[in-house]
């Protein structure tokens, strides 16, 4: 069953879990359940999915209850009225705060292969140094970051992530191989540490101030316990 962390008369959210897909797709043929499809079946009534969140992604999922709210949430999304932002756990030392403005190729659509203005906001929460010896190195950096996108391009934070050489742990096939194999061997840890916590919007018809916030989920929470030193949890 899935996690419900907001519910309205024409809206609703879930904190979605790692893995899953928001709805069928032709490049993930292998899954079989899709988050549309167990809300609706939870809810017993037809949900419309406002934007969407990578399969790798846990996190705040938004869902409209009527077409006519799906169509305004939409546009709040395309406006740049909501605000969404992330937690990550990446490679290495970020600064304590940067602006990544970076253009993005579009990867999908009729308009595929065009360049996209694309604008993330990074601000560093905690570093942490580690005695695991990785290459030429004794110990490994990494650092917890809260990333706020002004833009939401695909894969537009694992991009830039990537960009300024602090790839998300667990990322593929935007992060760092080496990475990845050393938490797999380590952690037993394969899962993408990326979660969308938090979302904030007016409501299209009251105007009211909507915020909703997501819990890690068990994998990231067991890695950040590995990683780093106990965080305010309103964070």
């Amino acid at each position: 069953m899935l996690s419900i962390i907001h519910r309205s008369p024409d809206l609703v959210a879930i904190n979605k879990p790692h893995g899953l897909l928001v709805h069928r797709s032709p490049i993930a043929s292998d899954a079989s359940e899709f988050a549309v499809q167990l809300l609706r079946d939870q809810l017993g009534q037809r949900v419309y999915p406002v934007h969407r969140l990578d399969r790798k992604t846990s996190g705040v999922l938004l869902f409209a209850l009527t077409e006519a709210m799906n169509t305004a949430m939409q546009q709040q999304f395309m406006e740049g009225k909501v605000h969404k932002t992330y937690l990550a756990i990446v490679r290495g030392y970020t600064p304590d705060a940067q602006i990544i403005d970076y253009p993005l190729r579009r990867d999908e659509g009729r308009n595929a292969g065009t360049m996209q203005e694309a604008v993330t906001h990074l601000k560093t929460l905690q570093h942490t140094e580690i005695p695991l010896p990785h290459g030429k190195h004794q110990t490994s950096r990494y650092s917890l970051v809260e990333l706020a996108p002004e833009t939401g391009r695909m894969h537009q934070l694992r991009k830039h992530m990537a960009h300024i050489l602090h790839p998300i742990i667990g990322d593929r096939p935007h992060g760092c191989n080496k990475q990845n194999k050393l938490f797999l061997d380590h952690f037993g840890m394969n899962t993408m540490l990326l979660h969308a916590q938090r979302l904030v919007f007016p409501h299209p018809v009251s105007g009211e101030q909507v915020a909703i916030s997501a819990p890690i989920q068990s994998e990231f929470d067991r890695t950040m316990g590995a990683l780093f030193t106990p965080v305010d949890p309103r964070i």
